[in-house]
């Protein structure tokens, strides 16, 4: 019997071959992320049944929405026996859900200093901006509050004079200690506010009056009254809170007690509980006669509010940091400021940006709690709205419109920490 060669290697190439139907693309994804066990299929049959209960039950609503009616009876008549959304509500009132009562014939003013505001955070949020912007994210808060607010524009003038003053004599001291030249600047600052500024800003607006008409707070409501609080209380509580994490690791025990108080008072308090305080508690503990503002007060106490949180997540991230980054900064021959400013803020930062983007989105939400106080904000409109004999007994279409405007602002905050992180990223696993 002859011996049959065979042939273990193969002497060609086979030609290239898409991969299995079963191994790529949809197919492959759904095994993989959707069908991957018994538990996640049935998890994502149930999930389907819900998906489709819902839009069953909620599309045809959809399907028949009213736009052009003035009032829900009115809405009722269109439709007749067969359910739908009146969006009606929506046409009539969104002036007053974005701006409360503000006067009509100024919506121009918040609607710019809205505008202004992208423009003013561009050279913050993305590297590619033009750095001469910076100078207009400077100016922007007192231009913001000149254009909502009215009145004379030597009042944020005067204002930004204080931290000129404060800059001054902090360059005047530029041998002495850091902690001394920082003391004489907060107290050239706070001499300004209180003893220099009101006289100068008299001179100036007799000399050279430039003013728009006041619109006194309790005009302010809807959605821009949200923006106002939220945009300045993050603003506000990013700086003070690294501030504070600094200070809560510092080594000197007067200021890290300072901090730890701080931080743990506020943090065990709700916020609900201190926007009380700033509605009727503080004015007991002002001059008779004071004119507090009470949106100034509920800023403050939801800047203060959010800095605690913002402390902690820092301070997370420091803690999260190796112990080399610090001894590197030191035989670098850095001081305790170089060091944080050059190597050990930004590295903290970085791996905290998901916790900051969080608390911030929390803090945007929690503006809605003013209406507790009496604020006018979203809420609040919603409910005098349906008080009102031509929309009595609508609630959906209100409370969709309003929280769409507010996803629409926290899934933008969400999309930019994605970008940022991939931005900032410097593995490449």
């Amino acid at each position: 019997m002859a011996r049959q060669e065979m042939a273990f290697v193969r002497q060609e190439i086979l030609p290239a071959a898409a991969p299995p139907a079963r191994q790529a693309g949809v197919i492959r994804w759904s095994r993989k992320n959707l069908f991957s066990g018994w538990i996640n299929t049935s998890l994502t049959v149930l999930s389907a049944f819900s998906i489709f209960w819902l839009v069953s039950a909620i599309g045809p609503w959809l399907r028949n929405s009213i736009w052009s009616a003035t009032s829900l009876t009115e809405c009722r008549q269109i439709l007749g026996d067969s359910g739908g959304a009146c969006w009606g509500v929506i046409r009539d009132r969104w002036p007053q859900l974005l701006f409360g009562f503000y006067p009509a014939q100024m919506y121009w003013r918040p609607v710019l200093a809205f505008l202004l505001l992208f423009v003013a955070l561009l050279p913050i949020l993305f590297s590619g901006a033009p750095r001469r912007l910076a100078w207009f994210s400077i100016v922007f808060p007192g231009l913001a509050y000149f254009l909502i607010w009215g009145g004379s524009i030597w009042f944020p003038v005067s204002v930004y004079a204080g931290f000129l003053f404060a800059v001054l004599i902090g360059t005047a001291a530029k041998g002495m200690n850091t902690g001394v030249q920082a003391a004489l600047a907060l107290l050239g600052c706070l001499f300004w506010w209180f003893a220099a500024a009101t006289p100068v800003e008299r001179l100036l607006e007799n000399a050279i009056p430039l003013s728009l008409s006041a619109v006194p707070s309790h005009e302010l409501g809807g959605f821009l009254l949200s923006v106002v609080i939220g945009v300045t209380g993050i603003a506000l509580s990013l700086p003070m809170g690294i501030l504070f994490a600094l200070g809560r690791r510092s080594r000197m025990p007067f200021i890290k007690a300072v901090s730890v108080i701080f931080i743990e008072f506020i943090r065990g308090v709700p916020l609900i509980t201190l926007l009380f305080t700033a509605s009727l508690l503080l004015n007991y503990f002002l001059p008779p006669g004071t004119n507090f503002d009470l949106i100034l007060r509920v800023i403050i106490m939801v800047s203060l509010f959010a800095t605690a949180y913002i402390a902690e997540v820092i301070r997370g991230g420091l803690a999260a940091l190796p112990r080399g980054q610090y001894e590197a900064a030191e035989s670098l021959g850095l001081d305790y400021w170089q060091a944080q400013r050059l190597i050990i803020m930004p590295q903290a930062l970085k791996i905290s940006i998901p916790s900051i983007v969080n608390t911030f989105i929390g803090l945007f939400k929690d503006t809605t709690l003013v209406v507790f106080i009496g604020l006018l904000d979203p809420i609040a409109l919603t409910n005098s709205i349906r008080a009102t004999t031509d929309w009595q007994g609508i609630y959906w279409e209100l409370f969709i419109f309003v929280g769409a405007l507010f996803f629409v602002c926290c899934f933008g905050m969400s999309r930019y920490s994605v970008y940022l992180e991939h931005r900032l990223k410097t593995d490449h696993r």
